[in-house]
């Protein structure tokens, strides 16, 4: 008989060690690993895949509510039953919307514990039965997004913005998800994901007339949050290797094997970033409340439109706040262009996260922040739409804006 894998997370060994004794007897449970804290949990959930974690509710570095949030978007084969002296309403409320299946008031008996494990394991069973035909019907109906972030102006946080929405995108749809650094001169997606590539799109390019989409996975850099990167050159002057046509053939390949393509941009129109434009099912287009940019993000749009890409454009209000003196109505008013998604202002989440290296929606889950980023999220699934199907009029947009350009 197969049995019901567990992982137990809790700081107090006494605790771990009781829970082994009461489940010792049962033929059909086993412990697979301990965790002393939520980290661990989550490391632990990753790397074991248990049938159930049983969570802790008060621990150190990571506490069991944000570490049940991280483990039902990594793992979400693992029933989480979290464990507390705590019995009132709101710690229930807080854990089933972490993703918690049940709740155990301690101290149970050896036949609670059982019984619970059972039940949210068998629970799960026939959650997955039911999910699985529609989930393989959807894997036959392929429709892979381009995912543009793109601004006008420096400094509005696309990196940060796209680093974020492509981590949340492979929490929310466990899809395949691929983030590209087009910003070709000054690229900060690795360092913003603390990884270190060792061949990036410079070198891709040159290999491009062999380029297949087995070459091209080679180039992919797998971050630890499921994504896979592909990263800008290592030299400013390496940028000028990379032309709209390579982007072209890259972006079309990725689209066989991903289901997602997140493209990070420069601040300014050019050939290779008016390509994933064109490419591009959805825009996500950033403004803040600041007057330059607010007039950046106006001349930005009257572009698009005469690219015939407004139509794809959602506009994202970054770092949002009632404290600064542009209010969002009169932007809007403005811009004649409704805001789809607001990200609060919080620089010390962000510049945290940024420092170690780490997505905020990983860092700092529970954030206001990384809310609105799931938001963002849900936003860009439900709304990714079709490409259109408008080169001719692309192509002569383009001239007009080289005309404009230089």
């Amino acid at each position: 008989m197969e049995k019901i894998r567990v992982l137990v997370a809790d700081d107090v060994a006494e605790t771990r060690e009781n829970i082994r004794r009461l489940l010792y007897f049962e033929k059909d449970i086993e412990v697979v690993g301990e965790a002393e804290n939520g980290e661990e949990a989550v490391r632990m959930a990753e790397k074991l895949s248990p049938d159930v974690v049983l969570m802790d509710i008060n621990m150190p570095v990571l506490d069991g509510i944000a570490a049940t949030e991280m483990i039902s978007l990594r793992v979400p084969t693992a029933a989480i039953v979290i464990m507390s002296v705590q019995g009132e309403q709101e710690y229930l409320k807080k854990a089933m919307m972490a993703g918690a299946r049940e709740y155990l008031v301690k101290p149970f008996s050896s036949d609670e514990l059982a019984d619970t494990i059972r039940k949210v394991y068998q629970l799960e069973q026939k959650r997955r039965a039911v999910l699985a035909p529609t989930q393989a019907g959807t894997s036959e109906r392929r429709n892979p997004k381009i995912i543009t972030v793109f601004s006008t102006k420096g400094g509005v946080g696309k990196t940060t913005i796209a680093v974020n929405l492509a981590v949340a995108l492979y929490q929310q749809t466990r899809k395949k998800v691929v983030l590209v650094d087009l910003d070709l001169q000054f690229g900060d997606v690795a360092i913003m994901l603390n990884v270190v590539p060792k061949r990036t799109i410079s070198e891709l390019v040159q290999e491009i007339a062999q380029l297949d989409s087995e070459l091209l996975e080679a180039y992919l850099v797998s971050h630890s949050s499921g994504i896979k990167v592909l990263t800008a050159p290592l030299r400013p002057e390496y940028a000028e290797l990379v032309t709209a046509s390579h982007v072209e053939k890259i972006l079309n390949l990725l689209k066989e094997n991903y289901d997602y393509i997140v493209v990070d941009t420069p601040s300014y129109f050019q050939e290779t970033t008016l390509t994933a434009l064109d490419l591009s099912n959805l825009i996500l287009l950033l403004v803040s409340l600041e007057l330059p940019t607010i007039k950046n993000v106006k001349l930005a749009l009257e572009i698009l439109d005469t690219l015939h890409h407004k139509g794809k454009v959602k506009l994202v209000l970054n770092r949002s706040s009632n404290d600064i003196g542009v209010k969002c109505a009169d932007m809007e008013r403005s811009l004649n262009f409704q805001v789809a998604a607001h990200i609060p202002s919080d620089g010390r989440t962000v510049v945290a996260a940024v420092n170690k290296g780490i997505p905020f929606v990983i860092s700092h889950p529970g954030s206001k922040i990384a809310e609105a980023i799931r938001e963002l999220t849900s936003l860009v699934i439900e709304n990714g739409g079709r490409r259109r199907e408008q080169a001719a009029e692309s192509k002569e947009a383009k001239g007009i804006l080289a005309r404009l350009f230089g």
